[in-house]
């Protein structure tokens, strides 16, 4: 090997690297940027909803991660744009869970 040969080696390595370490920054800075934005639901979660109502959210990010997250962002939404005037109690969730889940078919079964 020549020194041309092993100097182009060295220079795409350190290119590759640089690459890299360029990437792993992004990933963390969108990492942190999604953690900032999870922490600011979650303080805005805390403001509009009582203890029962927060604890019946966690209840259903359990079982239903996704039907959760739509709720937050539903929530989040309305305290936003001002449209809620108290906090959301236990009750007031219920209701609102009731609108958004879609009613399930019944299904009758007769033996003859």
């Amino acid at each position: 090997m020549g020194d041309d040969e092993l100097a182009d080696l060295r220079r795409r390595r350190m290119e590759q690297l640089q690459k890299q370490s360029m990437e792993q920054q992004m990933l963390d800075q969108e990492l942190e940027q999604r953690r900032r934005q999870e922490s600011q639901i979650q303080q805005i979660l805390m403001q509009i909803l009582e203890p029962e109502a927060r604890e019946r959210l966690n209840n259903i990010r359990l079982t239903r991660p996704d039907f959760a997250k739509a709720i937050e962002q539903q929530l989040v939404m309305l305290a936003q744009s001002g449209r809620l005037k108290q906090r959301i109690t236990d009750a007031q969730l219920k209701e609102l869970l009731t609108q958004l889940i879609p009613a399930k078919k019944e299904w009758n079964i007769r033996r003859k």
